[in-house]
């Protein structure tokens, strides 16, 4: 994947938190993704751990699954 994109192939949304289980965005930041201004893009990405962290996600690999 890019280096532009959080995305690791792992497309699975949590239920409770409402982000995905691989990249930690929102459906409607992956929607909008490609027509983000790049410094946008940057300051999700920034965000991301920290978001996946408050909502009790791990970070997963690509070839991992949820439990």
């Amino acid at each position: 994947m890019s280096k532009e994109t959080p995305c690791i192939a792992v497309c699975m949304m949590d239920p409770k938190s409402k982000l995905c289980f691989g990249c930690g965005r929102t459906l409607p930041e992956i929607a909008r993704w490609h027509r983000m201004e790049r410094a946008e893009r940057l300051a999700v990405m920034e965000s991301l751990p920290a978001r996946m962290a408050d909502a009790g996600l791990e970070p997963m690999a690509a070839s991992s699954t949820p439990n």
